[in-house]
């Protein structure tokens, strides 16, 4: 989609949805906070104007770049959970898997790193990560109901603390890349995770 601004009077077109993405760069790799105008202006190729009248202010921009981030990793996630003819130990260990190749190129996820602190000019953006992030949480319970329904799961499981830890390594995952973690040492932690399953779960497996 090609955007028309206004700049000292003359029209000025860009491609919205590259710049877009663009920006959604810049905010994988400084965050919420660390993302001035000044490097989301650079790195998209427009002026500070231009920003202003395509997307209305910083935190707008945000948004819409962290819906172009989770509508491209959110399926994913969502993928892995509900593979079918999968148990649910192997539907939480490929979330885990994949999570670990895609963080693995350093940068981590947005929706983990975006705005990790709580503060004045963050709040709203703050929340609404935080509730992004409630919602893998709440897909990994349903998955884990789904295993008691279909056998897989001991009906006694705590459902709501099991799926706390394995969101828990989930959102660590992606800061021990952006720490510096290699992929390889992310598949170890996940290997770590799934050696816990029996004593959060049980080693039941599904009736063939």
């Amino acid at each position: 989609m090609t955007t028309v601004a206004k700049e000292r009077g003359r029209p000025r077109k860009f491609d919205r949805d590259q710049v877009l993405r663009q920006a959604m760069e810049v905010f994988l790799d400084r965050g919420y906070d660390g993302a001035s105008i000044g490097d989301l202006t650079t790195a998209m190729g427009i002026n500070a104007p231009s920003l202003y009248a395509a997307f209305g202010c910083k935190e707008a921009l945000f948004r819409e770049a962290l819906d172009l981030y989770v509508n491209a990793a959110g399926p994913r996630t969502r993928d892995e959970l509900h593979k079918r003819d999968v148990t649910a130990r192997g539907a939480v260990e490929a979330m885990l898997r994949e999570a670990a190749r895609r963080f693995g190129n350093g940068r981590g996820c947005l929706v983990v790193l975006g705005a990790t602190h709580r503060t004045a000019d963050n709040e709203a953006v703050f929340h609404d990560l935080a509730e992004r992030r409630n919602e893998t949480q709440a897909l990994i319970r349903r998955r884990l109901k789904q295993g008691v329904s279909e056998g897989d799961v001991p009906a006694a499981t705590d459902i709501a603390t099991v799926a706390a830890f394995y969101a828990t390594v989930l959102n660590g995952l992606s800061l021990q890349a952006r720490d510096g973690a290699s992929r390889k040492q992310l598949m170890g932690v996940v290997d770590c995770a799934m050696k816990a399953w029996d004593g959060l779960v049980g080693p039941v497996t599904r009736p063939a």
